[in-house]
């Protein structure tokens, strides 16, 4: 028979900064021995691009963990989209990737998004999370930048 009631202690809550943190240093403290990696081995990136007024035109963030390249984000605003910004910042964060030792890449990418963006660089799929709203799916993709 199922707990229709939660134990003491149980909350639930928007977005709380200080358990991410938490939640963060306790898997570090199992991911790096297992891993063989340390604290020193991940980093955040970013890539930008401003125009002549400084307004952004495109930009990429991304972290970068014992040897991966992890993009999370990537977009252009619509008047720049197909004239190779997109592509661009992509190749200039596979570039600091590359720089900083890493030698693979992944990203994910609704299908209403641009994984034909990500393949036509050389990005292949991996898998598929289905049951994003609008009938949509997330797909992932894994580089070799070596």
């Amino acid at each position: 028979m199922a707990n229709d009631h939660p134990r003491p202690g149980l909350s639930v809550g928007d977005r709380d900064a200080a358990l991410d943190a938490r939640l963060s240093q306790g898997l570090d403290e199992i991911n790096f021995p297992a891993t063989g990696t340390t604290a020193a081995d991940q980093g955040a990136l970013t890539v930008k691009v401003v125009d002549e007024a400084g307004e952004l035109v495109g930009g990429l963030s991304a972290w970068t963990w014992g040897g991966l390249l992890g993009i999370e984000m990537l977009w252009v605003r619509e008047d720049s989209r197909g004239d190779g910004r997109g592509g661009e910042l992509l190749r200039a964060a596979e570039d600091e990737a590359r720089r900083r030792g890493c030698d693979r890449a992944c990203v994910s990418s609704f299908t209403f998004q641009a994984p034909a963006f990500y393949q036509r660089h050389g990005y292949v799929e991996t898998g598929r999370t289905l049951g994003i709203p609008g009938g949509a799916e997330d797909v992932h993709m894994y580089k070799k930048l070596a």
